[in-house]
């Protein structure tokens, strides 16, 4: 009874073991490496009143590129993202990166959303081994929320400061800059003397009572002006999500900037700007009622100087969409302004500086920081690694421009600033080098590439396996944003040994680079995970068991796969 026992274990594990081996050999090897997309990130997400929290649990060994994660709200608006700081991470092709190879929680702020809104969520990532996975795109509904409820921006943690070109307190340095402009500084003593009305036997309180009434009467003009922009902000911040909205803002920030450099002059009609300057003029100078009314009015009469700066600022107040902080902007603006008003009204002309070439130098420097907004309004469609050139570019330009400003110094104490600018703009340069001289696939090598047949639906993979000829059939798999597709192209295929045993092979290849409905039917059908992917496929047409490749092969390697697979 014992010997029976005993033969009929031994015979029930003899089959479990074969059972074993037959599901091995003709389970899907896309499976047996790589795990699927939803489980190497595995997304969720949480609402909390206008408090939305995205989740991406990371499996150990894969990770999240930081530059594809977009996010795009329909018939919502939220804040501006932050993302958290990522781990560095190179390869030759696509250069420097950052990557999450941890867990990753991305708080986002809704300053509204309507009923049936949802944001899409866009991520990609790859295995650590050598495989990508194609863009994810997850719709996540979001709960209501009215444009008041909505909490000040919380940004990621542990993300650095977003660097937002202004602040309020740029906005007051800005304002004190812009007076010392040529179409600015000349005005303040005759302004002063309107404002004092042809006598100057006030006393000094009654002088600095006036200037600042002034100053505050352009203020309020500017400050409304704040909180109009600021309350359209939400409906601003939507239209920026568009790319096409995005280059028309940058390409009319270069043409302001171009201004400031003294290619053309932006003012208000010449008609609009008299008759604002004689009804300012009417007004009675030495009554704080009257000066106020002047401040306002003067507020309206935007120079050629101002224009510029005063349109980058409107813009940064849009994107914030906060009404408070709209107005206190541009209420700093407005007293930068008039700080050096104020010392004219109180000490006369003794404390300005003489008029000269240096305030030319101070607008054209203006020029610069304008065009830091289209750098940054480019970089949300171009990417980091182009954004990271913009900001290159503009360094060099700017660092180069004040070398040579220096130049024109005849001191020798300059001598210090000039290198310290040459140093700036050689250090500015790196990215622009790097990029330059780094070496791209098409450079490395002179081969031709393998005479692939293109292939782009389900239906004519089966016509080109009907004509196969009783050759076998290799497919494969490409995109631009795997890496590992790139290294099969410069290391494996230019191999004259894996081109050669491939010179019987019937060859196919589709390129799901642009990630559509018909890229993802056809990775679908063939039930592949992610890329690099290659399938062999026999005379008649039937994928050859145990002979899918997932993940880089070199060139010998591939030739002992491809052994296998030939006689």
């Amino acid at each position: 009874m014992a010997a029976r026992i005993s033969r009929l274990i031994t015979l029930l594990l003899t089959l479990f073991v074969c059972l074993q081996a037959h599901a091995s050999l003709f389970s899907n090897p896309a499976t047996s490496r790589f795990v699927p997309v939803d489980q190497a990130f595995t997304f969720d997400f949480d609402q909390q009143g206008a408090q939305l929290n995205l989740h991406w649990k990371v499996k150990s060994g894969y990770y999240l590129y930081r530059q594809q994660i977009h996010i795009t709200p329909q018939n919502a608006a939220i804040a501006p993202l932050t993302l958290p700081a990522g781990q560095p991470h190179e390869d030759e092709f696509f250069g420097k990166s950052e990557i999450y190879p941890q867990d990753l929680t991305l708080p986002v702020t809704l300053q509204q959303a309507a009923n049936g809104a949802t944001l899409s969520v866009t991520y990609q990532g790859c295995a650590a081994a050598g495989f990508c996975y194609p863009p994810e795109t997850r719709s996540v509904p979001v709960s209501a929320v009215a444009a008041s409820s909505a909490p000040a921006p919380v940004s990621a943690q542990p993300a650095p400061a977003s660097p937002l070109p202004f602040s309020p307190l740029w906005a007051l340095l800005i304002g004190i800059g812009v007076a010392f402009t040529p179409c600015v500084l000349p005005m303040y003593p005759l302004i002063s003397g309107i404002i004092l009305g042809g006598q100057r036997h006030y006393s000094l309180g009654r002088l600095f009572a006036l200037a600042m009434v002034y100053v505050q009467g352009m203020a309020l003009t500017y400050t409304l002006l704040g909180m109009v922009v600021a309350a359209a902000g939400l409906r601003f911040q939507a239209a920026l999500q568009h790319p096409y909205v995005l280059f028309t803002l940058s390409l009319l920030f270069i043409v302001l900037a171009l201004s400031m450099f003294g290619l053309f002059t932006l003012q208000l009609p010449s008609s609009l700007q008299t008759r604002l300057t004689l009804w300012s003029n009417r007004q009675q100078g030495g009554s704080l009622p009257g000066v106020f009314l002047m401040g306002a009015l003067a507020g309206l009469i935007c120079s050629p100087c101002t224009t510029a700066p005063l349109s980058a600022i409107l813009l940064y107040i849009a994107q914030s969409g906060n009404l408070w902080a709209g107005a206190g902007t541009l209420w700093l603006y407005a007293v930068g302004m008039g700080l050096p008003l104020i010392a004219v009204t109180l000490f006369g002309n003794r404390l300005l500086p003489k008029s000269g070439p240096w305030m030319q130098t101070v607008k054209e420097g203006f020029g610069f920081v304008i065009l830091a907004l289209p750098v940054f309004l480019l970089e949300r469609v171009v990417g980091d690694a182009w954004g990271l050139r913009l900001w290159s570019l503009l360094g060099v330009a700017f660092f180069g421009w004040a070398f040579s400003v220096s130049l024109r110094a005849s001191s020798g104490k300059w001598r210090v600033v000039q290198v310290i600018m040459l140093a700036a703009a050689l250090i500015s340069a790196r990215p622009l080098q790097d990029w330059a001289f780094s070496s791209g696939p098409a450079t490395q090598h002179a081969v031709a590439p393998l005479p692939f047949q293109s292939l782009q639906t389900p239906q004519q993979l089966d016509s080109a396996l009907q004509q196969a000829r009783g050759r076998i059939t290799m497919v494969d798999l490409y995109a631009d944003w795997c890496v590992a597709c790139k290294e099969f192209e410069k290391y494996t295929f230019s191999d004259s040994a894996v081109r050669d045993s491939l010179s019987r092979v019937q060859l196919l290849q589709a390129n799901v680079t642009a990630n559509s409905a018909s890229d993802n039917a056809l990775l679908q059908h063939l039930q592949v995970l992610g890329l690099p992917t290659i399938l062999f496929f026999d005379a008649q047409g039937r994928e050859i068991p145990g002979s899918r490749i997932t993940g880089f092969l070199n060139a010998a390697d591939f030739r002992a796969h491809l052994q296998k697979l030939t006689p």
